[in-house]
């Protein structure tokens, strides 16, 4: 089944990219913030705490970074507790940045926040099913299945389901791979973080591995060797008998 059917239409249609992929923090998040200055002494308050700050060293948070609470709070060192959930990361960093000078600790700091492990979780008809660490914001459904080693032949191209959580509801959405119109204008095009990607199988594995199916299967086995024992016999009879 042929992918993205009518996307060869967009070389004379370009079609407008919709900026909107990028991710909103939620709870469970894990934040690398790195906080850099020109004045490497003004910095000295964030020794060894989950801030990054030292310009000629790691620390601690590269390795764990802080993780988002259930209520999208996170405790920075220092500057206290922060509502982080909801936020991106942009945001996150200017509110972070304007504490910084409110506070006179820094007083020319460049703030970065990055997300770690963001996770997608791809089941089902691909080649390497399992839960893939993505980087950055901008990935997209097409990405994530080229990781786990795209569909395999039994996979359905047309019915890929995705759940993803939005505040404190689950949805789930459906992607038609076999429509470029589809894909490219699906609210799953752009992944979240946690989203689970679940590939159907078609009908005839689907058929195949349903217990009804499994029972005549079984059943046809067993009446194959009662017919293969009886014609055995039989033999030995005719046999018996010359």
């Amino acid at each position: 089944m042929i992918y993205l059917q009518g996307a060869d239409d967009l070389g004379n249609n370009p079609q407008t990219i919709a900026q909107n992929y990028e991710l909103r923090i939620e709870p469970d998040d894990q934040l690398l913030i790195t906080v850099s200055s020109k004045d490497g002494d003004l910095l000295d308050i964030f020794a060894n705490s989950q801030v990054l700050g030292n310009s000629g060293g790691s620390t601690v948070q590269e390795s764990i970074g802080l993780r988002v609470d259930k209520d999208g709070k996170i405790d920075v060192p220092v500057l206290g507790e922060i509502q982080a959930g909801g936020l991106t990361r942009k945001e996150l960093a200017a509110e972070i940045k304007a504490r910084l000078i409110a506070g006179d600790y820094v007083k020319d700091p460049v703030v970065s926040v990055q997300m770690k492990d963001f996770k997608v979780a791809i089941m089902g008809e691909v080649g390497s099913p399992g839960v893939q660490t993505m980087s950055g914001d901008r990935v997209t459904i097409l990405e994530a299945l080229s990781m786990a080693g795209d569909l395999t032949p039994s996979g359905k191209r047309d019915n890929i389901l995705v759940i993803r959580e939005e505040g404190n509801q689950r949805k789930s959405y459906i992607v038609d791979l076999t429509s470029s119109e589809k894909v490219l204008e699906s609210p799953c095009y752009y992944l979240k973080q946690n989203d689970v990607i679940y590939v159907q199988p078609n009908k005839a594995i689907g058929v195949r591995g349903s217990a009804t199916m499994s029972f005549i299967s079984a059943s046809s086995s067993i009446l194959s060797l009662i017919a293969s024992v009886l014609s055995i016999v039989s033999m030995i009879i005719v046999l018996k008998d010359k």
